[in-house]
């Protein structure tokens, strides 16, 4: 599992829609302002415990500054909120040649649970919590405060 974790003032994630007689409509499915926007790649590798420990990481990240300039602060300490985003192609394989595989990316009927159990545990911790929509064409929009960017891997977890 991978999560991009970034540093963000603001971030806004938008759906695109197309009817039947080929009109684009487009929602806003989340907004969120100060916080973490958080790009979510499940890989076919990974469980609900994986997830769990990638929550605990999330939550604690102290990437905020405190009083005296130093990244000491936590989401919770700064009332910060929540956007999460699933991104398959995090999951890219770009080993061989130019164009990314995909396949060790979860297929949906494995990553959807895994990815709204990510959400629900972060709303349970108490933050605002909001979303894109799994497998929508989104248009993602955010103020990166800093910048301040972070991949956070499972498979670098202890």
């Amino acid at each position: 599992m991978k999560f991009v974790i970034q540093r963000v003032l603001e971030a806004r994630t938008t759906i695109i829609e197309k009817s039947d007689k080929g009109e684009t409509h487009e929602r806003i499915s989340g907004e969120i302002g100060k916080g973490f926007m958080v790009l979510c790649g499940i890989m076919e590798s990974d469980t609900m415990q994986i997830s769990d420990k990638m929550i605990s990481k999330l939550l604690s990240m102290r990437i905020f500054e405190d009083e005296n300039g130093k990244t000491n602060l936590d989401l919770k300490t700064v009332g910060g909120e929540l956007m999460i985003v699933s991104q398959f192609t995090l999951c890219a394989d770009v080993s061989h040649g130019n164009r990314p595989s995909f396949i060790k990316a979860a297929r949906p009927e494995q990553a959807i649970p895994i990815y709204e159990h990510i959400v629900e545990e972060c709303r349970s911790a108490g933050f605002n919590t909001q979303t894109g929509e799994f497998g929508a064409d989104m248009r993602v929009e955010l103020v990166n405060d800093g910048p301040f960017t972070i991949i956070l891997d499972s498979n670098d977890l202890k």
